[in-house]
């Protein structure tokens, strides 16, 4: 099993608020990725690797500027999938990266990074792949860093991911059906 606390510490050396925040919702996360593969046995999901993915999804939310969630960097919060992912791959966890970058939203393809002018490579995939990618995605969106007394049902999520269009809406539901 893969240290994944001490990858935390690294960048999270501080008890502060941002690090209980993180902390918390990748709990809630992992909690609810773990749940899905006992539920699902058939899916022989990777549960080891579930966790430590949940628990890495967010860690490159420090370099990003929302205040909301006491995170003062530079970088848009669109940004945290891509610099977390980058981060765990200088520690050559490749998969682990993945799941960083392709947890947000429900993914997000090629035709949104173009048509909403999101500050994202082009050449990057940002769409959940793997079984286990598209578990951490999916538990995620139940669980707000905003809020971490709340959790969401599935009708509050697909309220939530409605904005954002049709395409991620039809992958959310079909998610359910495997997941639920």
């Amino acid at each position: 099993m893969m240290d994944y606390q001490a990858i935390i510490n690294e960048y999270y050396p501080s008890e502060n608020d941002l690090r209980r925040i993180l902390l918390t919702h990748s709990r809630q996360v992992a909690d609810r990725c773990l749940l899905i593969a006992h539920k699902h046995p058939e899916l022989k999901l990777d549960t080891e690797f579930l966790e430590e993915a949940a628990m890495l999804h967010d860690i490159g939310i420090f370099q990003c500027d929302a205040p909301s969630i006491q995170c003062f960097g530079t970088e848009p919060y669109i940004c945290h999938g891509m610099i977390g992912g980058r981060l765990l791959r200088e520690k050559g966890l490749v998969r682990h990266a993945q799941v960083c970058e392709r947890h947000t939203g429900t993914g997000i393809s090629r035709d949104q990074i173009q048509a909403q002018n999101l500050p994202l490579p082009l050449d990057g995939n940002y769409v959940p792949d793997t079984l286990e990618e598209q578990v951490v995605c999916y538990a995620d969106k139940f669980y707000s860093k905003t809020h971490l007394d709340r959790e969401r049902t599935v009708e509050q999520t697909a309220r939530s991911l409605e904005p954002f269009g049709e395409a991620g809406l039809k992958r959310f539901f079909q998610w359910v059906d495997i997941f639920e």
